[in-house]
């Protein structure tokens, strides 16, 4: 069965290039470092980066926590957002695996953190506290909307961290969607930051893995971190290959998720039973409730759409967050607004 499905950009499968860019793949030990297709993925996101190194890793979470656990010792403290997917979304690592203690302030409507409060959450250096080492911004944001940060944002806190000797960690997961809604390079957005983590398998379609880089000295470090976190692989170059033509082929495009994303929410904006959030989609990413007249929950209608081919991102009891990506066709979107449509129908709410 092909399904509609909206509920992530991860749901991605391969393209045709990316399959047999693997199947003709150079390999080699990479633990070694001698898996020449994983060394040329790793250069070319450290120079799209605009950083000395790359490192390439299983997944956006353990190259979070590498980079994490590389800028700070146990029992020093990380400053994020409380909507930071490394708070919400990563299995408390940093703390149970590191040792990390975070500090949580609040994520503003646009994904940002305000300046004066990052300020206010660096520690003094009473001996009573933790160690404040390290800043962490998400771009773009995923639980605020899919918006996008810019580089001027990121360079103010990039300058408030340096300033107080803290260091500045970019979750970048889709950072190339960031760019090109801000109609800019990943590099500029990458810039301030000292080290910067970014998905090969969301928007970019390539089965597996994420790529953090930084300087040469952080890349060194995080590579141990990595091994002791189980992410050493030997002939892992099939995977970098995909990579490769993902990098290569797959950001470009990525304005056509975004431009289907504006399709499908004006698509749906007409349906009085369900209420867009402010300002979306920013990117790829809608996120809408049901009006507080509606009788049913978001599980309900997520089983219902279901039925008709259609899966969505629950995200709340009354709350939906759907994903446009390679997948998902102007055909596809047009079948999910009947969808809903058919939804709103039998529940006489249309």
């Amino acid at each position: 069965m092909d399904w509609i499905d909206l509920r992530s950009d991860t749901v991605t499968r391969p393209t045709e290039a990316m399959l047999q860019a693997i199947s003709s793949a150079e390999v080699g030990d990479d633990v070694y470092g001698e898996d020449p297709t994983i060394n040329r993925l790793q250069e070319m996101s450290a120079e799209r980066m605009g950083k000395q190194a790359g490192l390439f890793v299983p997944s956006g979470t353990m190259g979070n926590l590498a980079a994490i656990l590389a800028h700070c010792g146990r029992g020093d403290e990380v400053i994020l957002g409380n909507k930071a997917h490394t708070f919400l979304y990563e299995a408390g690592g940093i703390s149970a695996l590191g040792g990390v203690h975070s500090c949580q302030i609040p994520n503003q409507e646009d994904g940002t953190l305000n300046l004066q409060d990052i300020q206010a959450a660096i520690r003094s250096k009473d001996a009573h506290q933790p160690i404040s080492r390290l800043v962490c911004l998400e771009n773009t944001h995923n639980r605020c909307g899919g918006v996008a940060l810019t580089a001027g944002y990121t360079r103010a806190v990039g300058e408030l961290a340096h300033e107080n000797s803290l260091s500045l960690h970019l979750d970048g997961a889709r950072i190339f969607n960031a760019a090109v809604s801000l109609g800019v390079s990943a590099r500029e957005l990458a810039e301030a930051a000292d080290s910067v983590t970014f998905c090969l398998s969301k928007g970019l379609s390539a089965p597996v893995g994420s790529v953090l880089c930084g300087s040469s000295e952080f890349i060194a470090k995080a590579h141990r971190i990595r091994k002791q976190l189980g992410g050493g692989m030997r002939q892992a170059g099939i995977l970098a290959a995909a990579g490769i033509v993902a990098l290569e082929t797959m950001v470009d495009r990525l304005v056509e998720d975004h431009k289907r994303a504006r399709y499908l929410a004006e698509g749906l904006s007409f349906l009085p039973w369900l209420v867009m959030d402010k300002g979306t989609p920013y990117t790829n990413m809608i996120f809408m409730s049901l009006s507080a007249a509606f009788p049913e929950d978001a599980q309900a209608v997520a089983e219902m759409l279901t039925r008709q081919d259609v899966k969505v991102g629950v995200v709340g009891k009354r709350r939906f967050r759907l994903v446009l990506h390679n997948w998902i066709d102007d055909q596809a979107v047009e079948k999910a607004i009947l969808a809903f449509q058919d939804v709103g129908i039998q529940l006489n709410h249309a």
